[in-house]
């Protein structure tokens, strides 16, 4: 895929949904998320995202005791060679507030692109169209990619 391609040697901050999709195997997105996991174990690029990852993905498995899925999210967000989950610290709370203030931005939104920008990322892939125009980072909406 040549989105993918364009990725390499770069770093790639990641939203909460892609990852959903692909530990889930989300029918309608599996086809281009798992390249994009692929090539990353591969190491053509690095992927970061913040602590807020964690707290979204286990909600709906502790709520359902899905412990399994719950201790798959955990052990591809805290122990992956791919992938960095990023604390929350002062420089990245106050560039998500600046980042709120300028693009009304939820909460959470906003650390997860401070902590891609932050971190040194180049791109951010999401699937929410929302984070299409921000500065500073190239923004990648899954449902518009090919």
């Amino acid at each position: 895929m040549e989105w993918i391609e364009a990725l390499r040697g770069s770093t790639v901050g990641l939203d909460t949904g892609p990852l959903i999709y692909y530990i889930e195997e989300n029918p309608d997105f599996l086809h281009k998320i798992k390249p994009f996991f692929e090539a990353a174990d591969r190491n053509e690029f690095q992927i970061v995202t913040s602590f807020v990852t964690l707290l979204e993905v286990l909600v709906l498995p502790l709520r359902e005791g899905r412990l399994e899925l719950a201790r798959e999210y955990r052990e591809i967000l805290l122990r992956s060679h791919a992938l960095t989950a990023i604390p929350l610290d002062e420089g990245i709370a106050e560039l998500a507030a600046g980042l709120r203030a300028r693009h009304n931005l939820r909460t959470p939104d906003a650390i997860q692109v401070a902590t891609a920008i932050r971190s040194g990322a180049t791109w951010f892939l999401t699937n929410d169209s929302d984070f299409e125009n921000l500065p500073d980072i190239s923004v990648l909406v899954l449902k518009k990619l090919p």
